[in-house]
């Protein structure tokens, strides 16, 4: 019996993101750089040649796996923006950005080191950026939120918000195991969700 449509959707969908996977694998492992496709259809259980009818090269792989990222952190603003109170808006980015660098730890550690490649680097600059985009729309998002909080000076404030948080997720990812997420959580949440400063 012939698959259907949405069988075959499925499994498409099932192959790139085996794809996807062991790009990452090889990506964080090795670099961008110095990993192959050849490599990536490998670890995948593929052939090169079915890899290409997903993705015509690495460079594209790598459009996907950023727009995907972008997606994840667009889900989560566009989540607290949904939230009425401005106070448990910050909480469910505080919580989502957490958890998400907990559970998955190299992977923010490889979106931080992209977002930190030289102008120089042509083909991985404009991904950079593309981060970096998105996370001044961000930046923005919050701003509005510490203004609704009426709070001085709230460009300031979501600033120390912003470096506060990055700087925990920055942590988590280096020291997982022994990084006290509850606990620094709580205190982030304390200072930032229960008081208007």
């Amino acid at each position: 019996m012939p698959r259907t449509k949405k069988e075959n959707a499925r499994i498409r969908q099932m192959t790139k993101e085996k794809i996807r996977t062991a790009a990452m694998e090889f990506f964080i492992k090795r670099g961008y750089h110095a990993t192959s496709i050849s490599e990536i259809a490998k670890h995948a259980g593929i052939s090169k040649g079915l890899l290409y009818n997903y993705y015509k090269g690495k460079e594209q792989l790598l459009a996907a796996m950023v727009e995907i990222r972008i997606g994840e952190v667009v889900e989560v603003m566009e989540t607290a923006k949904g939230i009425e109170k401005p106070n448990e808006q910050l909480k469910h980015i505080v919580e989502g950005a957490i958890e998400n660098v907990f559970q998955r730890p190299e992977i923010f550690r490889f979106y931080l080191h992209l977002q930190t490649q030289p102008e120089a680097d042509q083909e991985l600059i404009k991904y950079s950026n593309l981060l970096i985009k998105e996370n001044a729309r961000q930046f923005e998002f919050q701003c509005e939120i510490f203004e609704k909080l009426n709070v001085k000076e709230p460009r300031k404030r979501s600033l120390y918000f912003s470096s506060m948080l990055q700087g925990t997720m920055l942590m988590i990812s280096t020291y997982p195991e022994q990084f006290p997420k509850e606990e620094i959580k709580k205190q982030i949440l304390s200072e930032f969700c229960d008081s208007t400063v």
